[in-house]
């Protein structure tokens, strides 16, 4: 399978022209690791004579859902700790007896458990951590578990949750221990980072509070509310550690470190998951737009501009990390230029 990088190279560069994004790093690999990789564009418009670096920090926002939660979830279902289809209230106290007990970790892996669309946490459950979660895990469910595909970061918040009931972990520590120390994700955590990785972090929304572009602090509201860690968002991480995450998903077994999940989640999760229902999903990964199901050509994104694409059919995974929050919330410019980043990837 070939790809055409003087075209990819020339996709992303005109996403810097047009304002799409300040810049972009990138990569393409397959299970043997890294076959092409570039970067375009600047760190930050105010300081236009520091380009962006392959090296470079970024929010990964809801990439967050996959590099944390998924990954979690998928270590503590093939050790048998948790059970896809039991409903939450059989095994986790705090939510017997409430509408979220009668849940299963599945639906909310497909965004089929009917919790209610919006985090909006400070609004309903005030500003203390441990007030919020009771918020949540109490919370009425917006329609019946299993009647629709509607997407809602309220999943991977209580998946989160979840994941440190049975593992006795906070999130970022489990995150750390069971996928990106195994995988030498090095540059890869919960923020708020540290200044030396403050300092090379790609700039995202303007805070208004302060006037100034937000870097090295999530830009997730819900993710600043809850200390920089929750299911939702707040990871920080470099292309070389989510291509290290990528390259990993295509030979878990071979791999000199393993993580906590492998190939059976894997195999288990880039499947359709919700029947007839559409959108389609699998399990937090979805069908890319336009993909036929011969291509199999799965994908997250992220809402400060990240995104990453596995194809096992075709054996090869791409990423593709911008920083086009600085501009603007409009998804509009940025979809069209995955879409096509992915069509010169994958075909």
């Amino acid at each position: 399978m070939t790809y055409d990088r003087d075209r990819i190279e020339a996709l992303l560069d005109e996403g810097v022209r047009d304002k799409v994004y300040p810049g972009a790093v990138w990569a393409i690999g397959d299970a043997t690791g890294t076959l092409a990789q570039g970067t375009t564009g600047v760190l930050d418009p105010d300081e236009p004579e520091v380009p962006m670096r392959a090296d470079t920090v970024f929010d990964a926002a809801s990439l967050t859902k996959i590099l944390a939660v998924w990954s979690s979830v998928g270590a503590l279902w093939e050790e048998g700790t948790l059970d896809l289809d039991q409903p939450l209230g059989t095994f986790w106290q705090e939510v017997s007896g409430d509408p979220l007990g009668s849940v299963t970790a599945r639906q909310l892996l497909t965004h089929t458990a009917g919790v209610p669309l919006r985090a909006q946490l400070k609004n309903l459950y005030g500003t203390n951590p441990e007030e919020i979660r009771r918020g949540v895990l109490r919370e009425q469910l917006h329609r019946a578990p299993g009647e629709t595909v509607e997407y809602t970061d309220r999943a991977a918040l209580i998946l989160g949750y979840l994941a440190e009931h049975l593992s006795g972990q906070p999130l970022d520590q489990l995150a750390t221990a069971r996928t990106w120390h195994p995988l030498g994700m090095t540059s890869t955590c919960f923020g708020p980072l540290p200044a030396d990785l403050a300092a090379r972090c790609a700039p995202t929304e303007l805070d208004q509070d302060t006037d100034t572009h937000l870097k090295g602090v999530a830009h997730d509201f819900s993710a600043r509310l809850l200390g920089g860690v929750c299911g939702i968002a707040g990871v920080f991480t470099v292309l070389d550690d989510v291509a290290a995450f990528l390259r990993y998903m295509f030979a878990p077994a071979a791999s000199q470190f393993r993580a906590g999940f492998g190939g059976e989640w894997i195999t288990h999760s880039l499947t359709i998951q919700t029947g007839q229902l559409q959108p389609a999903r699998g399990l937090f990964w979805h069908p890319a737009p336009g993909t036929t199901a011969g291509n199999n050509v799965w994908v997250h994104y992220g809402f400060t501009g990240t995104g990453m694409w596995v194809s096992r059919t075709n054996d090869r995974w791409a990423v593709l990390l911008t920083n086009k929050l600085y501009y603007t919330r409009d998804r509009g410019p940025l979809t069209d230029v995955r879409n096509a980043f992915r069509r010169l990837v994958f075909g």
